[in-house]
């Protein structure tokens, strides 16, 4: 496994080196958003072609590891493109250090996020290095990372659909997925990284764990749903009923008697 990791850190450091050079040119930091998905495929890349186990498993991770991290990166790439300016999170940072925002942006944004990559994606270079042949684990494993691709993937269309329409400004998305869960999103990744763990595991890799259980943390307190509706409740009308009616995470039916009328 050292060699399948000491590729996959050197790739990552590599991407994110070149990012943080193209973010001083562009003054705009907010550009290791859509790099976010593009790391994990080139970790999957990396082992992949370094790896020595099982060539089965080692496609696999490449081909579910591959379909997500293009599908999330090129999707925050559109996004960004149709952005005026900075992520209002570094133009913040950016005030706050002045001079010395360069280094700091190289260390707490994209170091940070380099080691998350990579700590994350321990499933994925662990059982790269198993000789173990794909079985039906692996294949459950494949089915809950379908689930969750399919909650991401609709759930970020629906909801881009739902913004572009100028009628819906200032109003809540619960049509939909968003009708069941306040961010399918978030839970299709859940599911993606849970399922991708079951891949390892299945190769003996359980203490690779860690990796869907730092990306838990992500979606659901640190960056994910915790600090998003810290404040959008301010900026969306009708959203504390939302909040009343629809869950929060996991896919449930409406609360009973709060169901959106339409």
């Amino acid at each position: 496994m050292g060699t399948v990791l000491i590729a996959a850190a050197a790739s990552v450091a590599v991407l994110m080196l070149g990012t943080w050079l193209l973010s001083l040119r562009l003054k705009d930091v907010s550009i290791v958003d859509p790099v976010w998905g593009f790391a994990y495929v080139v970790v999957a890349a990396a082992a992949f072609l370094a790896g020595d186990g099982d060539d089965g498993r080692r496609l696999l991770l490449l081909v579910i590891v591959g379909l997500w991290g293009l599908r999330l990166g090129l999707y925050l790439t559109r996004r960004k493109l149709h952005e005026k300016g900075e992520d209002y999170r570094y133009v913040e940072m950016r005030e706050k250090h002045g001079d010395r925002f360069p280094l700091v942006s190289l260390g707490m944004v994209f170091g940070l996020q380099g080691v998350l990559v990579l700590l994350v994606s321990l499933p994925v270079t662990a059982a790269a290095a198993q000789d173990d042949a794909v079985g039906a684990l692996a294949i459950a494993g494949v089915a809950l990372w379908a689930v969750g691709l399919f909650f991401e993937a609709v759930g970020d269309a629906q909801l881009a659909r739902f913004k572009a329409d100028p009628a819906n400004k200032g109003k809540v998305m619960d049509r939909g997925l968003w009708r069941y869960t306040r961010h399918p999103n978030y839970f299709g990744d859940f599911c993606v990284w849970w399922g991708i763990y079951l891949v390892a595991l299945e190769s003996g890799a359980w203490w690779t764990v860690v990796g869907p259980l730092i990306m838990t943390q992500l979606l659901t307190k640190t960056s994910g749903k915790e600090r998003l509706e810290k404040t959008i409740g301010s900026r969306r009308e009708g959203y504390a009923e939302y909040v009343e009616r629809t869950s929060g995470f996991f896919p449930l039916p409406p609360r009973s008697g709060l169901a959106r009328r339409t």
